[in-house]
């Protein structure tokens, strides 16, 4: 497969996969009923989330400060706020597109190289990597016997146990397979593992660890407050259990890589979570479509007045910094 065609299926495959999730979702629930929840959702709630999303994003923010710092570099706030934001935008439209968007934007008003800044950003995903898998073992933790016994009412438990032997058996012969080998998709692998491993361990090297570790968990609350508040401005998935909000939060996490910024398949994820709880399927759906728009918004508006006035601050601010000096 040529590159062209590799880098024409990378957008074009996920925005496919985007509308046909979204065909899906809205052949579950009519246009109507769908419009009918956005005239008489509980829009304080829907604040309420916002706000929690953007503290997010302004911690994410500032947290990126802890990162360029050991490289010599300052990075101010204003710009890194703006380049998030733009992150989010840009990811939109092409799938991981943003983090390039990101790394250039402090490489031409930072004077951050590339490649630096770039491997900053691949070290705070593995970090928010960390977080998610950590929310997935606290609800295994929290919902063990929920969870088992679902899995348990549905399928053969000795079906489960084969298949979870299976991929523990698999996992050890690929492991073994990629440890010897020298092609060169092994040779990637092995390279992607040690950069995951480095860019972990990189956290608890630099000057400031403990305040980029209280700004993770920071971030991470605030995007489950983000998920919990928003389910109060629905009155059908308000109250719903603490095990739903958090499997729910946990696939809908997943479907925002699955697509570009969860176009689609954000509402489907959300749906499939609820419905192993008994939530009705149309609030599930409608919930999910909710959610997506309400910080869709967010990032649409934010993200375009940063990328417009990006130039702006740094062109204001190179002319005081030049009066000064």
């Amino acid at each position: 497969m040529n590159k062209k065609l590799k880098s024409i299926l990378k957008i074009t495959l996920p925005l496919l996969l985007g509308v046909a999730l979204a065909w899906y979702s809205l052949s579950k629930i009519s246009l109507k009923v769908l419009v009918e929840h956005f005239k008489n959702v509980n829009y304080v709630w829907i604040s309420l989330g916002l706000l929690f999303g953007f503290l997010s994003h302004l911690s994410r923010a500032y947290r990126w400060k802890f990162m360029i710092e050991p490289l010599g570099y300052t990075l101010r706030l204003p710009n890194s706020i703006m380049a998030v934001f733009a992150t989010y935008l840009v990811n939109y439209t092409i799938p991981r597109a943003g983090e390039i968007t990101r790394a250039t934007i402090v490489t031409n008003y930072e004077g951050v190289p590339f490649e630096k800044g770039f491997g900053t950003i691949v070290a705070e995903r593995v970090a928010d990597l960390v977080m998610l898998f950590a929310i997935i073992l606290v609800a295994l933790f929290l919902e063990f016997e929920f969870i088992y016994n679902f899995f348990i009412d549905r399928f053969n438990p000795y079906k489960i146990a084969i298949v979870i032997l299976a991929i523990v058996i698999a996992a050890i012969l690929f492991f073994f397979f990629i440890k010897r080998s020298t092609s060169k998709y092994a040779l990637k692998i092995k390279s992607f593992v040690v950069g995951l491993i480095e860019g972990i361990l990189s956290i608890f090297k630099m000057k400031q660890k403990w305040a980029f570790i209280l700004h993770t968990l920071f971030i991470w609350a605030m995007y489950l407050l983000m998920f919990y508040v928003t389910t109060f401005s629905i009155k059908e998935t308000s109250g719903i259990p603490i095990a739903a909000i958090l499997i729910g939060f946990i696939a809908a996490s997943f479907s925002i890589a699955a697509t570009n910024g969860g176009i689609g398949s954000y509402p489907v994820a959300v749906f499939a979570a609820f419905a192993i709880f008994d939530i009705p399927e149309e609030p599930s759906i409608a919930f999910g479509w909710i959610m997506w728009s309400s910080q869709t918004l967010m990032v649409v508006l934010l993200g375009g007045l940063s990328l417009i006035y990006l130039p702006i601050y740094n062109r204001t601010h190179k002319k005081k910094h030049t009066k000064v000096s």
